[in-house]
C-alpha cells in the first residue's frame, strides 16, 4: 500500500515526548534505516532516564514517522539518534526533530552539541550544518557493522543568542506547521 504524503504547505506534523506506545512504531523506523537497530530494551533503558535524556517523536495523522534522542552531559547535550520513515524524507522532519531536541538541550542547560556521523551520510551532515554543527574530529571504524567511520560534529556556544537567531531562522523555513506536545 503506498504512502499519500500530504502537500508540504499543508503538512502538520505533531512532535511529542517519546513514550513506550510509540515504540513499535520506532523500532519499525529503526528496521528501515540502520543496518543494526537498537533493541527495543535499549530503547526502554533510554526512556527511563528522564533526567538526562530526551527522547521524541514525529507524527502525522497520529502515525510516528520520525524520532530522535538526546543525552545530557555536564553542559552538552548529545544527540545520540535522529531517524525519519525513508517515505517521509525531504519533508523536514529531520528539522523538526533537531529543532525540538536543541532547544530542550538548551533549556536545560547545554551549552555545546555534539553527535556523530556516519561518513557517507551527507544528507544528515548538511542538515546537521545548517544546525551550526562543524566536523571536529573521525571515529575510526565507529559503526560496528559496516567499520564505517563517524564523523564527530559539535556546535558550540548553542546558548548564545546567535544560536538561537540560527535556530529561528531554521523554523521560519519550515514548511506546514508544528505542533509541539509537552510532557506529562
Amino acid at each position: 500500500m503506498a504512502v499519500r504524503l500530504p502537500v508540504p504547505d499543508a503538512l502538520e506534523v505533531t512532535i511529542s515526548p517519546m513514550r513506550r506506545r510509540h515504540l513499535r512504531a520506532v523500532q519499525r523506523i529503526e528496521q528501515q534505516v540502520y543496518p543494526r537497530p537498537w533493541s527495543m530494551g535499549l530503547f526502554m533503558s533510554e526512556l527511563g532516564m528522564g533526567a538526562s535524556r530526551v527522547y521524541l517523536v514525529a507524527r502525522v495523522d497520529g502515525a510516528v514517522v520520525g524520532y530522535g534522542g538526546l543525552m545530557l552531559v555536564t553542559g552538552d547535550g548529545h544527540v545520540t539518534t535522529l531517524a525519519v520513515e525513508p517515505a517521509w524524507h525531504r519533508h523536514q522532519l529531520g528539522t523538526r526533530i533537531l529543532l525540538a531536541l536543541v532547544r530542550e538541550a538548551i533549556r536545560r542547560g547545554a551549552e555545546h552539541l555534539t553527535l556523530e556521523v556516519r561518513a557517507s551520510n551527507e544528507a544528515a551532515q548538511s542538515l546537521y550544518r545548517a544546525f551550526g554543527f562543524v566536523p571536529a574530529g573521525v571515529r575510526k571504524g565507529y559503526y560496528a557493522e559496516t567499520k564505517e567511520d563517524a564523523i564527530v560534529m559539535w556546535a558550540n556556544d548553542a546558548a548564545q543568542p546567535a544560536y538561537r537567531d540560527r535556530l529561528s531562522r531554521l523554523e521560519a523555513g519550515l514548511r506546514g506547521s508544528t505542533i509541539h506536545e509537552e510532557r506529562d
